[in-house]
């Protein structure tokens, strides 16, 4: 049975991505910051992780034993103008979408590379895939570990160990579009307001846009790909973006 360590599986894609692989046979470790009973099935495991806290790593790491796929989902999202955008807001996005990502594959690859055998999934957003307003600091934290994955991907290949990306594409349902119909409030000064508000208006009716359940799919997808592929766009809206 593949042993799965997901982080931030408490909403969002990281909970439907727990609870489909949970569902095709895998033993899937599930960890978030304050776990929750009930969110997922009875019989699955759930760890306390943050992943900014680096003795939270170590204990999630040594509590989950042996891991054949690491995902590295866990993210926090900032939307609205950069130039009002707080350095400690920024910096947070980073401590957890970059550092937070960079730091749980540090700590999983001992055990890999000494098997010869593993999975690394690291998700990243369409937004890495065209320039999009409104976003600068989170696509620069996303942007980041696209390519220190695919710096990685050379890294691990002689020791047997698969690297993958997974960009998922605008989920209305997700906690992050629900910051984002905070923002014009929040972060949007007066002078951007001609600009931001059809932008914002338009994330309310996209032409398409990507479900959890896709994002789950893509993650199956790339664990069990055995080539060198890298990308794996999630949702049909950040497939048109790929293409």
């Amino acid at each position: 049975m593949t042993t799965v360590l997901i982080t931030g599986a408490s909403s969002g894609y990281g909970l439907e991505t727990a609870r489909h692989l949970h569902s095709l046979g895998c033993d899937v470790i599930a960890t978030m910051r304050r776990p929750q009973p009930g969110l997922l099935p009875a019989n699955m495991r759930i760890l306390p992780l943050d992943v900014t806290a680096p003795a939270s790593i170590a204990a999630a790491v040594a509590a989950a034993g042996p891991v054949d796929v690491l995902i590295n989902n866990a993210g926090i999202g900032l939307a609205g103008v950069f130039e009002s955008a707080p350095m400690d807001h920024i910096r947070q996005v980073f401590e957890t979408n970059t550092f937070g990502t960079m730091a749980m594959v540090q700590a999983m690859i001992p055990q890999m590379r000494a098997r010869r055998s593993g999975v690394i999934v690291n998700v990243t957003s369409s937004a890495t895939l065209a320039p999009m307003p409104l976003v600068a600091a989170y696509t620069a934290s996303k942007q980041a570990i696209q390519g220190f994955t695919g710096s990685l991907a050379h890294e691990l290949r002689p020791f047997g160990l698969r690297v993958k990306l997974i960009e998922p594409g605008y989920a209305p349902t997700t906690g992050f579009v629900r910051g984002i119909s905070l923002a014009p409030e929040r972060m949007v000064p007066p002078a951007y307001g001609d600009f931001a508000r059809p932008i914002f208006e338009a994330f309310a009716n996209p032409p398409l846009t990507t479900t959890e359940r896709d994002v789950a799919e893509a993650v199956w997808l790339a664990i069990n790909d055995s080539s060198d592929r890298l990308h794996f766009p999630a949702g049909p809206d950040a497939v048109a973006l790929a293409a």
